[in-house]
């Protein structure tokens, strides 16, 4: 009669490791590996011989990562210490292939490479592993601890059975976190844009060690880099594809991929694709989440907010599971307590995938109509917050000016990519209008490049659909966008347009307003006579009208054109009439802006007492306001007032709370230029 044990005691001899061994038989390194060097000193941390608290190490990450090649360089510099005397052993799962390698296959693998004759290796699971378990035992008694790498897994039970146990280590590579593991857990990144270059460096180097092509034009390999997400394997193709063609400058690859409408068809060198990379993990995915990723992929800006991401899918709330699921995956990320970023080249991926199925194109244009709905309802009453004035009817969805700013400040890169959309017609008039609701906004903040490109999409959305009233209102925000930024001529043409579009329309209105940004280009171009007669025009048509609040902006760039003139009686008249206006109809920041041009006009005309009091009742202003650019202004000019008066100590004082009020504003250059004249005063 057969010993029932003996099968069992047969798996802990030894003896029975008949064939050749593979525990010494890693890939090479990728030569052209660079940075990581964070992800790299973290691994060998928890490699470091003595016994492991956690003997699985759990590496994830998105598609073309590297994790591979990052736990294969650990390995040898593991190896290259002496670490694991016991050996190393790699298993590929293919975990996202259509055929995955079984836990039950992935043991067979690696008995084979531990020298078992393959005709003694167990066909059941169970006394597979309990064979695996106890070779691996005995040779750590014998050799020492072994280095196990599982490489692609796709989930928790393909790996759990190769858990080794006895001092071994086991790495695991996956696009999946694998949480059940009890495994310690790290994520691997893009790379950051220097080390991308580094690699793009390294990788033509290694094909040709005289190819300086990156070196020689770094500007275009770091717009590559950008291009290409940040992805190694994305920067590996694409430095193939400039290495098998030496005579191509990294800028005509730079335009190919900036030009084209889907990056992924050119980061493809026949042997690697980021397409393909991507589909192996899209086709793993569930119908829902499948869906959801494609509509993820349309949203505008980096970042998707939860609110955002309801609208996509058409729903009052985001579908949480659906989203935590995709960020297992590494497929989405969430990037704050209510948002979430797609990779840019998933999110080129996901675009992809919804211009190929008629039914997805339907369900993204439905959804994009849905955005800027909710985008449009949300901008305009956030608008017409910051434009609150006390009289006024209360804004509905904010209860206050800060909470509105909020909004638009998690939103703002959504919003900006919206506008975009208005070139094509089934969004032109939503996008628009999406477009002027933002332009107070952005002047507030101070995003004039920003302004700038809305205004042109907005303009040209609106000559194609032939809406002239919308053109006016572009070339309006155009011109005073432009006028921020200096390009004071370019101002003037836009806003005489604007002018012409409201005459036209016979908008006494529009008009009014369109005379009043004209006339502060003008004075800002050195046109001051013209200035003086375009503000002139605008203070009557707004008197004609009665509109109280933008007589009084009409009032305050007067008196600075008059101010400009030498005019110093009616300027400070102007002023003070400007200023007596914002306080009666209760637009306090403005009524701040006229005090600090009043006390511009009071100090040129040797007032300094009555100056002094307008400047600080100014800064007081901006400061309630959080008006941090306005607030640096006032404090310059009130430095300037102490200078005259040889009051070096409290102006360079003053000079120093105007750098800090500037760069409170971003506002760099300003903030240099105050801490460079306090410094002069030392």
């Amino acid at each position: 009669m057969a010993d029932p044990n003996a099968e069992e005691d047969r798996y802990d001899e030894p003896h029975y490791t008949a064939s050749p061994t593979a525990v010494a038989a890693l890939p090479p390194t990728d030569p052209s590996f660079t940075g990581r060097d964070a992800e790299l000193a973290r691994l060998m941390d928890v490699l470091a011989p003595g016994p492991p608290d956690v003997p699985v190490i759990v590496l994830s990450g998105l598609a073309g990562m590297g994790k591979t090649t990052l736990v294969l360089h650990a390995a040898h510099e593991a190896r290259s210490r002496g670490w694991f005397p016991g050996g190393t052993l790699l298993v590929n799962l293919r975990g996202y292939a259509d055929t995955p390698v079984t836990a039950h296959e992935g043991l067979d693998v690696l008995l084979r490479a531990l020298g078992i004759d393959p005709t003694r290796i167990p066909g059941t699971a169970d006394e597979r592993e309990a064979l695996y378990r106890s070779v691996l035992a005995e040779r750590v008694r014998q050799q020492g601890p072994m280095l196990i790498i599982a490489d692609d897994a796709s989930s928790s039970e393909q790996v759990r059975p190769l858990l080794p146990g006895g001092g071994h280590r086991l790495l695991v590579t996956s696009r999946h976190r694998l949480p059940q593991l009890g495994a310690r857990f790290m994520q691997v990144h893009q790379l950051a844009p220097d080390e991308s270059v580094e690699l793009l460096q390294r990788a033509l180097t290694v094909a040709r060690a005289s190819d300086d092509r990156v070196r020689a034009d770094v500007r275009a390999a770091r717009r590559l880099a950008e291009l290409c997400g940040y992805l190694p394997l994305a920067l590996q193709i694409a430095a193939a594809l400039l290495a098998e063609d030496p005579g191509r400058p990294v800028a005509e690859l730079v335009a190919t991929l900036a030009a084209s409408r889907d990056r992924l068809d050119h980061l493809d060198d026949g042997e690697r694709s980021v397409r393909a990379a991507f589909d192996l993990s899209y086709r793993s995915l569930p119908p829902e989440q499948a869906r959801l990723l494609g509509l993820l992929a349309l949203a505008p800006g980096p970042e998707a907010s939860d609110q955002v991401v309801a609208a996509l899918v058409g729903s009052e709330q985001p579908p949480t599971g659906d989203l935590r699921a995709l960020a297992r995956a590494h497929l989405v990320e969430r990037v704050s307590s209510k948002g979430w970023r797609v990779h840019d080249l998933v999110r080129a991926y996901g675009n992809g995938v919804v211009a190929a199925d008629v039914e997805l194109r339907g369900e993204g244009a439905a959804a994009r109509d849905r955005v800027l709905a909710l985008y449009g309802r949300w901008a305009k009453a956030a608008d017409a917050r910051l434009r609150w004035l006390p009289g006024m009817p209360e804004p509905q969805l904010f209860a206050n000016r800060a909470e509105a700013l909020a909004w638009l400040d998690r939103e703002r890169e959504g919003l900006v990519s919206a506008v975009h959309w208005a070139t094509e017609e089934r969004y032109a008039r939503a996008a628009v209008d999406l477009a002027g609701d933002l332009a107070y906004y952005l002047m507030w903040r101070r995003y004039f490049a920003e302004w700038i490109t809305v205004s042109t999409v907005a303009l040209d959305a609106a000559r194609l659909t032939g809406d002239q009233a919308a053109q006016a209102i572009a070339y309006g925000n155009l011109g005073k966008a432009l006028q921020q930024t200096g390009r004071m001529e370019e101002a003037v043409s836009a806003l005489n347009r604007a002018r012409d579009l409201q005459r036209d329309a016979g908008n006494s209105y529009g008009e009014a307003t369109a005379w009043s940004n004209l006339g502060d280009a003008l004075q800002l171009a050195g046109r001051v006579d013209e200035a003086i007669d375009a503000l002139s025009r605008a203070r009557d048509l707004h008197q004609a009208v009665g509109n109280r609040v933008d007589e009084g902006m009409a009032w305050n760039s007067l008196g600075l054109a008059l101010h400009m003139a030498g005019r110093m009686e009616e300027a400070m008249e102007s002023l003070t009439r400007a200023r007596d206006l914002y306080n009666a109809t209760g637009d306090r920041h403005s009524e701040g802006i006229a005090l600090h041009n009043l006390g511009l006009a009071l100090h040129s005309a040797r007032r300094p007492a009555a100056a002094a009091e307008a400047y600080s009742a100014a800064v007081e202003i901006f400061r309630e306001f959080e008006d941090w650019y306005g607030t640096g202004q006032a404090l310059e000019s009130r430095a300037s007032l102490h200078l005259d008066a040889g009051e070096r100590t409290r102006a360079r004082t003053t000079l120093l709370e105007a750098a800090e009020a500037y760069a409170r504003a971003a506002a760099h250059s300003e903030a240099a230029r105050a801490l460079a004249h306090a410094e002069e005063l030392v």
